[in-house]
């Protein structure tokens, strides 16, 4: 094989992960969270825990007022954390796009403003 067919054999192999974005049009971009990844992810582990305790208090028929205490524990643990991560939002991802200026902005301040919309429902 040649330099040229081997150039032209590369240009059709799978295409790299840049290429594979721009063909599907989703942009790998780095989030707010990013650099908390770890915690998060451990947090958000130990809150599954607390949905499994749930699932076998239930199947251990335990007392009705016993299990509710602990699903508002798990609630509020949810609402921590979903909090954190809007925070993290604001500080990188709303603030990135004050600093691009724009139509952006306003788009990322009614994004946030949705999520907190959703937030105070539940």
């Amino acid at each position: 094989m040649t330099t040229t067919e081997a150039a032209a054999a590369a240009t059709t192999e799978a295409p790299s992960g840049e290429d594979q974005a721009a063909a599907t049009g989703k942009v790998h971009q780095t989030h707010g969270y990013h650099k908390q990844k770890d915690e998060h992810l451990k947090r958000l582990r130990r809150i599954e825990g607390q949905i499994r305790g749930l699932q076998r208090m239930v199947e251990e028929d335990v007392y009705c007022i016993d299990i509710l205490t602990q699903v508002s524990a798990g609630t509020k643990a949810l609402q921590s954390f979903a909090l954190q991560l809007l925070e993290e939002h604001l500080r990188h991802c709303v603030a990135d796009a004050a600093v691009k200026g724009g139509d952006e902005i306003d788009a990322k301040v009614e994004e946030a403003t949705k999520a907190i919309a959703r937030m105070l429902r539940t």
